[in-house]
């Protein structure tokens, strides 16, 4: 008889079960309930199916919908291959390739036969995967060998399958997921985990919601394929919520309120490079205003450095060996004006746009000896920066090619850690909620599997991390405070501040990071209390992030009702007669003299159609004047917004009051 084996629950208690017995067995031997519940299981911190038998001594904790993340990305990942069961039901010869989870959903890529796919078809795969769901198929896992599977996939010309079977490394398990049973199961090449059968997905809980092109592997060198979307949830309450926030994120969207308020534009003469109308830069204006004060408050120094770096110098920064896709590479040399030949000779030495502002900075702390007395050295750069970024991930204001940083490398001592990461949450605290954001998590990135420096770096680099944030007392729940195993820089962990915005959704905006890799790479030092030449500490840290996809997330936030202070037309005068429009253009003028961004609007045209359209464009404050307000020297001011009330006020105090709620928060 095979020796029983030990498994170690939660609360510490020890079951001993048979070899074969599946985490679904220890569920239905705890009690019925938990039978019922249990959808997965964490095998030694590893999610696995529930069914899956266990294989030695263990640590169990049983995963139910209660465990939400789990859950969530198990059920996505159930959606996405019941898509592509459904596809391949209503559309015999469509092949089929990737098909995983995201944070709000599912997706999967498919090959058609015939034609692309389009949004017409996705109400009858919806219902095609609603049958499945009700057929409840067991999802069965498999184990086949390399030769078999490539043969299997090769057989039902599946080549995407075949191709990426092929290409799995040598020691890899390959695992299939059955659904169903006998010859007619549907099957796919997948990792898992799954659960346990169709069944437990709610059939009134997902929805798909888009079609888009796609290329095998995201290369656009290789075919192109119809990627089909969807959204999946735990139950229909949970999707019915989504379905609300996406439709409240569509009247946000910052590229369509950039149109209504003329802020901005893109088009594909510049891919992934903003065209800033006046309007819009205004707001960077006044936004880049207040950073600026906000850092020399906090003891920065502002610097300038060059667009374009020789290669040799990203070579030894690093940057080149590892960060080379994403930066844009110049020759070195004069090009051919010839009618004939290449433009560019393949002699000419490569320089570089800088993809980001510290090598740069390095290279000014190395300009004459600096002593441990000059430290801590701030130094602040409203940085252009470019990066390389694939013309399919380009979104708007949210990800872009040319991108200007809030960026800023602060140079200290080992002592002085704590205390400048410290410092750098305080400050960033009080950007947020200025900016209206009180809500943010704090979340430490630690070391990826590829990265400079030893583990005792790393070790030292974290714990500096966590030691600064417990300073501040915001290494708590309250705060958001968690830790990500391996999505720290190739060169240093950092803080990530995620904020959340006015409806719900989260942004990954400001960092910090240690760093003591660049330093030493670039050869900064500073002289010492003993004398001696030490490697200062690097702080690299972004509050914004980048202006543009802050920019984004503004307009998103306050869906382009801007607080008055960053509205880049904070009041329009509009007359309702022609009588007035003398009174107009002073009220105008005094507007203007007292600091407030101000138009007129002398229109022939109804005052209502003039409040439509000033409202469209997101005015703060309409100004109406007639006959009656210009023999007073009174105003009728209209705050935007459907339930606001029109008071009239004298000129002067209205003044007065506009002049105190258009003061920028750190000058309040």
């Amino acid at each position: 008889m095979s020796a029983m084996l030990k498994i170690t629950l939660p609360d510490g208690s020890v079951r001993e079960v048979a070899p074969g017995t599946t985490p679904a067995d220890i569920a239905a031997a705890i009690g019925p309930g938990l039978a019922k519940a249990a959808i997965a299981a964490r095998v030694d911190g590893e999610l696995r199916d529930i069914m899956r038998p266990l294989e030695g001594d263990t640590n169990l904790a049983l995963v139910t919908a209660k465990d939400e993340a789990d859950a969530l990305e198990l059920v996505r990942h159930d959606y996405a291959h019941v898509l592509a069961e459904a596809v391949q039901q209503l559309f015999p010869g469509t092949q089929i390739t990737f098909g995983p989870s995201t944070d709000d959903g599912f997706y999967y890529d498919f090959a058609p036969k015939d034609r692309p796919f389009t949004e017409e078809d996705l109400p009858a795969i919806e219902e095609a995967m609603r049958k499945i769901i009700a057929k409840d198929e067991p999802l069965i896992r498999e184990v086949w060998s390399r030769a078999d599977l490539i043969a299997r996939w090769q057989r039902e010309g599946e080549t995407f399958k075949a191709e990426w079977a092929a290409e799995l490394p040598e020691g890899e398990e390959l695992t299939v997921y059955r659904a169903g049973k006998g010859e007619d199961a549907w099957l796919d090449m997948c990792r898992g985990p799954h659960l346990a059968s169709t069944g437990k997905l709610a059939s009134d809980a997902f929805k798909l919601t888009r079609v888009s092109g796609a290329y095998w592997r995201g290369d656009q060198n290789n075919p192109q394929l119809s990627r089909i979307y969807g959204t999946g949830w735990l139950n229909r309450k949970q999707l019915d919520a989504h379905l609300t926030r996406l439709e409240e994120a569509a009247k946000r969207d910052h590229r369509k309120l950039g149109q209504e308020m003329d802020l901005f534009h893109l088009q594909a003469e510049a891919h992934g490079s903003v065209f800033w109308h006046p309007k819009g830069y205004i707001i960077w204006r006044v936004l880049e205003a207040y950073m600026r004060r906000r850092l020399d408050a906090a003891g920065y120094q502002e610097v300038k450095t060059p667009q374009i770096m020789d290669a040799r110098q990203w070579e030894q920064s690093g940057h080149w060996g590892k960060y080379r896709e994403n930066m844009f590479v110049i020759p070195d040399e004069v090009p051919n004006v010839e009618d004939e030949g290449p433009v560019v000779s393949n002699e000419a030495q490569w320089m570089a746009l800088k993809p980001m502002n510290c090598p740069a900075h390095v290279l000014i702390f190395r300009q004459g000896i600096k002593s441990y007395r000059d430290l801590p050295l701030r130094l602040a750069e409203m940085g252009c920066c470019h990066r390389n970024e694939p013309h399919g991930a380009l979104h708007g204001l949210m990800r872009v090619r040319q991108f200007t940083q809030d960026d800023a490398h602060i140079f200290c001592r080992e002592d002085q850690i704590v205390d400048e990461v410290s410092r750098f949450c305080d400050l960033l605290d009080r950007v947020y909620k200025d900016l209206g954001f009180p809500d943010y998590a704090i979340k430490l990135a630690l070391r990826p599997e590829k990265r400079f420096g030893s583990d005792a770096m790393w070790d030292w680099s974290e714990q500096s991390m966590r030691d600064a944030v417990a300073a501040t007392g915001r290494d708590t729940p309250e705060w958001g405070w968690e830790e990500l195993p391996g999505e720290g820089a190739f060169y240093a962990p950092k803080l990530e501040f995620h904020l959340t915005d006015a409806i719900g959704r989260t942004w990954q905006v400001g960092t910090i990071q240690t760093d003591t890799v660049l330093p030493e790479r670039l050869d900064a030092s500073y002289v010492a209390e003993d004398g001696e030449r030490h490697r200062p500490i690097m702080l690299h840290r972004a509050i914004l992030g980048s202006y543009e996809r802050f920019i984004g997330i503004l307009i998103e936030h306050h869906a382009g009702k801007f607080p008055l202070w960053l509205a880049p037309v904070q009041a329009v005068v509009a007359t309702i007669v022609s009588d007035a429009d003398g009174y107009a253009e002073e009220v105008a003028a005094m507007l203007a003299a007292a600091g407030i961004r101000v138009e007129t609007d002398l229109r022939n045209e109804k005052i209502n159609y003039k409040v439509r359209e000033h409202s469209l464009a997101k005015v703060p404050y309409l100004l109406v004047l007639g006959k009656r307000e210009a023999d007073e020297r009174t105003v009728a001011v209209r705050p935007l917004g459907t339930d606001a009330r029109q008071e009239v006020m004298a000129l002067d105090a209205l003044i007065e009051r506009l002049k105190r709620e258009a003061l920028a928060p750190d000058l309040r």
